[in-house]
């Protein structure tokens, strides 16, 4: 008994590297996917934030300064004023489409926002000198919209008035560089209070990110994605989401935020030193956003690598199982056949993970799991003897698969039914071995080989 004990421990060992490999196996195989959808990033655009739109200036102030030998030297600072508009509104439609590189797709987005933006006054844009008797010199505003990722635009057009601007590439605002900037007449100036539409056409992936910038900023976004996941610091106000899309819509203040002066005083952020621990990554400069990420649950490798965590789980109930035939009807397991039986359990996984790359997850674990029932009841059959045995073993397998399966797909409760199905099996056993005298059991052997 002691020797087999041992053997039986061995084979766990074994089983428990196996499954570590094909978990190894997910882990590289997730690699890969990431780096597909790294490269349709870098051939397409990325995660796209925007910031905008904001009117600056660049600006120098010179002054002279005397020294004590009476020579006059000039010295001069360079700054920019920026100014924020006092309310802000965003209506942007996304539609998302796959791309894909060899076995690996992502969702790549096409976003089409409308954006007003609402000046009650440029007085931020006056430059105020330091200087007594010092010089200024300032430049043409220049009302700029920044994006993360340029190459992502597919047409920018911006129109004050009924005036259309032409767009330039660039934004010329420090922290900020990519995006487009129009300049702007001292006639545009003066026509207070000002109001900017900006019609804008941007592709990426992953996620779409706001900087709240305006005093007042209204953000609505409709989507055909019917996953989203919303981040950032601030979440939507309201929210709709269907299986044919999702509705969100933003409200946010800038008294309940810091991006308009972080974005304004671009050195703010410099002066913090670090970003709170609240900030988002989607930002470099640790200004506040309002984001949606388009999460994809088709990864079927975070599906696969989610099952492959509970191979050990299912191997030990299904060991479980054979020792409780083996006790109950008096038969005679070998150690090899327990492995054999592990062994397709763990060929389960690797299975599904490999056919889960060229059809839906839901068909692959159906055609993995149905593979390896049929497999571990004909041989159960052999191993305990009879059909009338192996067919149970084939339905409890076929249960543990099923059982599995749910726990995949109801992640918000799995540990609830996860600890619910443990607690069931563990009634069920106790159950069917109340009567069991397990110290006759243990001595029968022994009792046997004296009689011989």
């Amino acid at each position: 008994m002691k020797q087999k004990v041992a053997a039986l421990a061995l084979v766990i060992v074994l089983l428990v590297v196996a499954l570590m490999k094909i978990s190894d196996v997910v882990h590289d195989r997730q690699n890969y996917r990431q780096v597909a959808i790294q490269s349709i990033a870098q051939s397409l655009a990325g995660s796209q934030t925007l910031t905008g739109p904001l009117i600056h200036r660049a600006c120098t102030e010179e002054w002279d300064v005397t020294n004590a030998s009476k020579e006059v030297r000039s010295e001069r600072r360079e700054f920019v004023l920026a100014a924020a508009p006092a309310s802000l509104t965003l209506q942007g439609a996304s539609k998302l489409e796959p791309r894909a590189r060899g076995l690996h797709a992502t969702q790549a987005f096409n976003l089409k926002a409308s954006l007003v933006a609402e000046w009650a006054d440029l007085e931020a844009l006056k430059p105020i000198p330091e200087h007594t008797g010092s010089r200024m010199n300032c430049g043409q505003p220049l009302l700029m919209m920044a994006v993360s990722d340029a190459r992502g635009i597919r047409h920018a057009s911006v129109k004050i008035g009924e005036q259309l601007l032409a767009l330039k590439p660039g934004t010329f605002y420090g922290s900020y560089p990519r995006g487009v900037h129009a300049p702007l007449s001292p006639a545009l100036l003066q026509a207070v209070p000002l109001q900017a539409r900006l019609e804008l056409e941007l592709v990426g992936t992953e996620s779409i990110s706001v900087v709240p910038l305006g005093g007042d900023t209204r953000v609505q976004l409709t989507s055909n994605w019917p996953h989203p996941s919303f981040s950032g610091q601030f979440l939507p106000v309201d929210r709709k989401v269907t299986p044919e899309g999702f509705e969100a819509s933003w409200r946010v203040s800038s008294l309940a935020s810091t991006a308009q002066q972080d974005v304004t005083q671009r050195d703010a952020a410099k002066r913090r030193g670090t970003c709170p621990p609240y900030e988002s990554s989607v930002s470099s400069s640790c200004v506040e956003t309002l984001s949606v990420t388009f999460v994809d649950p088709s990864n079927t490798y975070a599906l696969s690598d989610r099952a492959t965590k509970y191979g050990l789980l299912f191997i030990g109930l299904t060991f479980l199982a054979v020792g409780m035939f083996e006790f109950m009807k008096s038969l005679r397991v070998h150690p090899i056949q327990y492995l054999l039986v592990g062994a397709a359990m763990s060929m389960f996984f690797l299975l599904l993970v490999s056919l889960s790359e060229h059809m839906p997850f839901e068909s692959a674990y159906v055609i993995a799991s149905a593979a390896c029932v049929l497999l571990l009841t004909y041989y159960a059959s052999h191993m305990l003897g009879h059909w009338s045995r192996g067919l149970p073993f084939g339905l409890g397998i076929a249960t543990l698969y099923g059982m599995l399966f749910v726990l995949l797909r109801m992640e918000q409760t799995a540990l609830l039914l996860g600890a619910v199905a443990l607690f069931a099996v563990l009634a069920a056993v106790m159950m069917l071995t109340r009567r069991v005298d397990w110290y006759a059991r243990f001595k029968q052997p022994e009792t046997v080989k004296a009689a011989g």
